[in-house]
Protein backbone atom coordinates (compact mmCIF):
# COMPACT_ATOMS: atom_id res chain seq x y z
CA UNK A 1 0.00 0.00 0.00
CA UNK A 2 2.81 2.41 0.87
CA UNK A 3 4.40 1.63 -2.48
CA UNK A 4 1.23 2.65 -4.32
CA UNK A 5 0.84 5.94 -2.48
CA UNK A 6 4.52 6.68 -2.94
CA UNK A 7 3.80 6.98 -6.67
CA UNK A 8 2.14 10.34 -6.03
CA UNK A 9 5.51 11.90 -5.28
CA UNK A 10 6.52 11.52 -8.93
CA UNK A 11 5.61 14.31 -11.34
CA UNK A 12 4.66 11.98 -14.20
CA UNK A 13 2.16 10.14 -11.99
CA UNK A 14 0.70 13.39 -10.68
CA UNK A 15 0.23 14.52 -14.29
CA UNK A 16 -1.39 11.18 -15.15
CA UNK A 17 -3.85 11.42 -12.24
CA UNK A 18 -4.70 15.05 -13.05
CA UNK A 19 -5.27 14.11 -16.70
CA UNK A 20 -7.45 11.15 -15.74
CA UNK A 21 -9.58 13.30 -13.43
CA UNK A 22 -10.05 16.12 -15.94
CA UNK A 23 -10.76 13.69 -18.77
CA UNK A 24 -13.35 11.86 -16.66
CA UNK A 25 -15.16 15.12 -15.86
CA UNK A 26 -15.10 16.19 -19.50
CA UNK A 27 -16.32 12.78 -20.68
CA UNK A 28 -19.12 12.88 -18.09
CA UNK A 29 -20.72 15.88 -19.78
CA UNK A 30 -19.95 15.05 -23.40
CA UNK A 31 -20.65 11.34 -22.97
CA UNK A 32 -24.04 11.97 -21.38
CA UNK A 33 -25.04 14.09 -24.37
CA UNK A 34 -23.78 11.42 -26.78
CA UNK A 35 -25.62 8.60 -24.99
CA UNK A 36 -28.81 10.67 -24.68
CA UNK A 37 -28.81 11.42 -28.42
CA UNK A 38 -28.14 7.73 -29.10
CA UNK A 39 -25.08 8.54 -31.19
CA UNK A 40 -22.63 6.50 -29.15
CA UNK A 41 -20.53 5.56 -32.13
CA UNK A 42 -19.92 9.19 -33.05
CA UNK A 43 -17.00 9.14 -30.61
CA UNK A 44 -15.55 6.12 -32.39
CA UNK A 45 -16.19 7.74 -35.78
CA UNK A 46 -14.52 11.02 -34.85
CA UNK A 47 -11.65 9.22 -33.15
CA UNK A 48 -10.85 7.00 -36.10
CA UNK A 49 -11.40 9.82 -38.58
CA UNK A 50 -8.89 11.96 -36.66
CA UNK A 51 -6.29 9.32 -37.49
CA UNK A 52 -6.35 10.80 -40.99
CA UNK A 53 -5.31 14.15 -39.51
CA UNK A 54 -2.51 12.49 -37.56
CA UNK A 55 -1.22 10.84 -40.73
CA UNK A 56 -1.46 14.08 -42.72
CA UNK A 57 0.39 16.00 -40.00
CA UNK A 58 3.21 13.47 -40.03
CA UNK A 59 3.37 13.68 -43.82
CA UNK A 60 3.60 17.50 -43.72
CA UNK A 61 5.97 17.54 -40.75
CA UNK A 62 3.45 19.23 -38.43
CA UNK A 63 2.29 18.54 -34.87
CA UNK A 64 0.06 15.41 -34.97
CA UNK A 65 -2.25 16.93 -32.34
CA UNK A 66 -3.09 19.85 -34.64
CA UNK A 67 -3.88 17.49 -37.47
CA UNK A 68 -6.11 15.39 -35.22
CA UNK A 69 -7.98 18.47 -33.98
CA UNK A 70 -8.57 19.76 -37.51
CA UNK A 71 -9.83 16.40 -38.76
CA UNK A 72 -11.95 15.77 -35.65
CA UNK A 73 -13.76 19.11 -35.84
CA UNK A 74 -14.26 18.78 -39.60
CA UNK A 75 -15.57 15.24 -39.10
CA UNK A 76 -17.97 16.21 -36.31
CA UNK A 77 -19.42 19.10 -38.31
CA UNK A 78 -19.48 16.90 -41.41
CA UNK A 79 -21.50 14.24 -39.63
CA UNK A 80 -24.03 16.87 -38.55
CA UNK A 81 -24.25 18.26 -42.08
CA UNK A 82 -24.50 14.90 -43.81
CA UNK A 83 -27.17 13.60 -41.43
CA UNK A 84 -29.33 16.76 -41.74
CA UNK A 85 -28.70 18.19 -45.21
CA UNK A 86 -27.43 15.12 -47.00
CA UNK A 87 -30.47 13.03 -46.08
CA UNK A 88 -28.26 10.23 -44.80
CA UNK A 89 -28.81 8.44 -41.50
CA UNK A 90 -26.44 9.56 -38.75
CA UNK A 91 -25.01 6.07 -38.17
CA UNK A 92 -24.29 5.75 -41.90
CA UNK A 93 -22.56 9.15 -41.93
CA UNK A 94 -20.42 8.04 -38.98
CA UNK A 95 -19.45 4.82 -40.76
CA UNK A 96 -18.44 6.76 -43.87
CA UNK A 97 -16.12 9.21 -42.12
CA UNK A 98 -14.83 6.45 -39.80
CA UNK A 99 -13.50 4.36 -42.68
CA UNK A 100 -12.36 7.36 -44.73
CA UNK A 101 -10.32 8.81 -41.87
CA UNK A 102 -8.55 5.53 -41.15
CA UNK A 103 -7.84 5.01 -44.84
CA UNK A 104 -6.35 8.49 -45.22
CA UNK A 105 -4.26 8.05 -42.08
CA UNK A 106 -2.77 4.81 -43.35
CA UNK A 107 -2.07 6.34 -46.78
CA UNK A 108 -0.35 9.44 -45.39
CA UNK A 109 1.75 7.43 -42.93
CA UNK A 110 2.81 5.13 -45.76
CA UNK A 111 3.73 8.12 -47.95
CA UNK A 112 5.71 9.85 -45.19
CA UNK A 113 9.36 9.82 -46.31
CA UNK A 114 12.04 8.35 -44.10
CA UNK A 115 11.38 6.68 -40.75
CA UNK A 116 7.80 5.47 -40.20
CA UNK A 117 6.50 7.12 -37.01
CA UNK A 118 5.48 5.03 -34.01
CA UNK A 119 1.72 5.38 -33.71
CA UNK A 120 1.25 3.07 -30.73
CA UNK A 121 0.70 5.98 -28.32
CA UNK A 122 -2.14 7.26 -30.52
CA UNK A 123 -3.71 3.81 -30.86
CA UNK A 124 -3.54 2.75 -27.21
CA UNK A 125 -2.87 5.98 -25.32
CA UNK A 126 0.11 7.10 -23.26
CA UNK A 127 -1.28 8.71 -20.13
CA UNK A 128 2.01 8.47 -18.21
CA UNK A 129 3.74 10.71 -20.76
CA UNK A 130 1.26 13.59 -20.47
CA UNK A 131 2.92 16.95 -19.76
CA UNK A 132 1.85 20.14 -18.03
CA UNK A 133 0.87 21.82 -21.31
CA UNK A 134 -1.51 18.95 -22.14
CA UNK A 135 -3.17 19.37 -18.74
CA UNK A 136 -3.68 23.11 -19.24
CA UNK A 137 -5.27 22.53 -22.65
CA UNK A 138 -7.52 19.84 -21.17
CA UNK A 139 -8.51 22.16 -18.30
CA UNK A 140 -9.34 24.98 -20.72
CA UNK A 141 -11.63 22.75 -22.81
CA UNK A 142 -13.24 21.41 -19.63
CA UNK A 143 -13.99 24.94 -18.38
CA UNK A 144 -15.45 26.01 -21.74
CA UNK A 145 -17.61 22.87 -21.90
CA UNK A 146 -18.81 23.27 -18.31
CA UNK A 147 -19.73 26.93 -18.92
CA UNK A 148 -21.68 25.99 -22.05
CA UNK A 149 -23.59 23.30 -20.17
CA UNK A 150 -24.36 25.66 -17.28
CA UNK A 151 -25.54 28.50 -19.52
CA UNK A 152 -27.46 26.36 -22.02
CA UNK A 153 -28.37 23.31 -19.95
CA UNK A 154 -32.06 23.07 -20.91
CA UNK A 155 -31.51 23.85 -24.61
CA UNK A 156 -28.87 21.11 -24.70
CA UNK A 157 -31.33 18.66 -23.10
CA UNK A 158 -34.15 19.61 -25.47
CA UNK A 159 -31.83 19.33 -28.46
CA UNK A 160 -30.57 15.92 -27.34
CA UNK A 161 -33.94 14.34 -26.56
CA UNK A 162 -36.46 16.11 -28.78
CA UNK A 163 -35.07 18.51 -31.42
CA UNK A 164 -38.52 19.01 -32.99
CA UNK A 165 -39.92 20.24 -29.68
CA UNK A 166 -36.86 22.46 -29.27
CA UNK A 167 -37.58 24.06 -32.65
CA UNK A 168 -41.18 24.80 -31.63
CA UNK A 169 -39.77 26.60 -28.59
CA UNK A 170 -37.69 28.79 -30.88
CA UNK A 171 -34.35 27.31 -29.82
CA UNK A 172 -31.43 27.42 -32.29
CA UNK A 173 -31.18 23.65 -32.62
CA UNK A 174 -28.70 23.71 -35.52
CA UNK A 175 -26.37 26.12 -33.71
CA UNK A 176 -26.46 24.11 -30.47
CA UNK A 177 -25.76 20.89 -32.34
CA UNK A 178 -22.84 22.41 -34.19
CA UNK A 179 -21.34 23.84 -31.00
CA UNK A 180 -21.77 20.46 -29.32
CA UNK A 181 -20.15 18.79 -32.34
CA UNK A 182 -17.05 20.96 -31.88
CA UNK A 183 -16.96 20.27 -28.12
CA UNK A 184 -17.34 16.54 -28.78
CA UNK A 185 -14.48 16.65 -31.27
CA UNK A 186 -12.19 18.50 -28.85
CA UNK A 187 -13.03 16.19 -25.96
CA UNK A 188 -12.38 13.09 -28.05
CA UNK A 189 -9.08 14.33 -29.46
CA UNK A 190 -7.82 15.20 -25.98
CA UNK A 191 -8.96 11.79 -24.73
CA UNK A 192 -6.89 10.06 -27.40
CA UNK A 193 -3.82 11.12 -25.42
CA UNK A 194 -5.24 9.28 -22.40
CA UNK A 195 -7.07 6.27 -23.83
CA UNK A 196 -5.90 5.99 -27.40
CA UNK A 197 -7.94 5.62 -30.57
CA UNK A 198 -8.84 2.00 -29.80
CA UNK A 199 -10.26 2.52 -26.30
CA UNK A 200 -11.58 6.09 -26.25
CA UNK A 201 -15.14 5.01 -27.15
CA UNK A 202 -15.43 3.26 -23.78
CA UNK A 203 -14.65 6.40 -21.80
CA UNK A 204 -17.68 8.19 -23.25
CA UNK A 205 -20.14 5.32 -22.77
CA UNK A 206 -19.32 2.99 -19.85
CA UNK A 207 -19.52 5.50 -16.93
CA UNK A 208 -22.70 6.99 -18.41
CA UNK A 209 -24.39 3.59 -18.73
CA UNK A 210 -23.31 2.77 -15.19
CA UNK A 211 -24.86 5.99 -13.91
CA UNK A 212 -28.05 5.26 -15.89
CA UNK A 213 -28.52 2.12 -13.82
CA UNK A 214 -29.26 4.43 -10.89
CA UNK A 215 -31.04 7.36 -12.58
CA UNK A 216 -32.45 8.36 -15.93
CA UNK A 217 -32.24 12.12 -15.40
CA UNK A 218 -29.74 14.00 -17.54
CA UNK A 219 -28.24 15.96 -14.65
CA UNK A 220 -27.91 12.88 -12.43
CA UNK A 221 -26.25 10.92 -15.22
CA UNK A 222 -23.61 13.64 -15.58
CA UNK A 223 -22.79 13.66 -11.87
CA UNK A 224 -22.96 9.87 -11.60
CA UNK A 225 -20.72 9.25 -14.61
CA UNK A 226 -18.27 11.84 -13.28
CA UNK A 227 -18.01 9.93 -9.99
CA UNK A 228 -17.68 6.54 -11.66
CA UNK A 229 -15.19 7.97 -14.15
CA UNK A 230 -12.98 9.58 -11.53
CA UNK A 231 -12.98 6.53 -9.24
CA UNK A 232 -12.39 4.18 -12.16
CA UNK A 233 -9.56 6.28 -13.54
CA UNK A 234 -7.67 6.56 -10.23
CA UNK A 235 -8.15 2.89 -9.34
CA UNK A 236 -7.18 1.94 -12.89
CA UNK A 237 -3.97 3.95 -12.74
CA UNK A 238 -3.01 2.43 -9.37
CA UNK A 239 -3.82 -1.05 -10.67
CA UNK A 240 -1.74 -0.46 -13.79
CA UNK A 241 1.22 0.63 -11.69
CA UNK A 242 0.85 -2.36 -9.37
CA UNK A 243 0.58 -4.94 -12.16
CA UNK A 244 2.82 -3.11 -14.66
CA UNK A 245 0.18 -3.04 -17.39
CA UNK A 246 -0.97 -0.21 -19.74
CA UNK A 247 -2.85 2.48 -17.82
CA UNK A 248 -5.55 3.06 -20.45
CA UNK A 249 -6.49 -0.62 -20.58
CA UNK A 250 -6.55 -0.83 -16.77
CA UNK A 251 -8.87 2.19 -16.55
CA UNK A 252 -11.31 0.72 -19.06
CA UNK A 253 -11.22 -2.62 -17.23
CA UNK A 254 -12.09 -0.97 -13.91
CA UNK A 255 -14.86 1.11 -15.52
CA UNK A 256 -16.34 -2.05 -17.02
CA UNK A 257 -16.01 -3.88 -13.70
CA UNK A 258 -17.94 -1.07 -11.98
CA UNK A 259 -20.78 -1.48 -14.48
CA UNK A 260 -20.91 -5.27 -14.12
CA UNK A 261 -20.81 -5.18 -10.31
CA UNK A 262 -23.56 -2.56 -10.06
CA UNK A 263 -25.67 -4.36 -12.67
CA UNK A 264 -25.23 -7.64 -10.81
CA UNK A 265 -26.13 -6.01 -7.48
CA UNK A 266 -29.33 -4.54 -8.97
CA UNK A 267 -30.33 -7.90 -10.47
CA UNK A 268 -29.76 -9.69 -7.16
CA UNK A 269 -31.74 -7.01 -5.32
CA UNK A 270 -34.70 -7.45 -7.67
CA UNK A 271 -34.92 -11.19 -7.00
Amino acid sequence: MDTLFSLFQYQFFQNAVATALLTSLLAAMIGTYIVSRKIVFISGGITHASFGGIGLAYFLGLNPFLGAVAFAITTALGIEWISTKGKIREDSAIAIVWSLGMALGIIFVFLTPGYTPNLMSFLFGSILSVGRWDIWILLAVLVVTALFFVLFFRPVIYTAFDPEFARTRGLPVALIRHVMAVLIAMAIVLSIRTMGIILVLSLFTIPQNTAMLMSGRFRNIIFGSAIFGVVGSVVGLLTASLLDIPGSAAIIFVLTLQFLLLKGFILLKLR
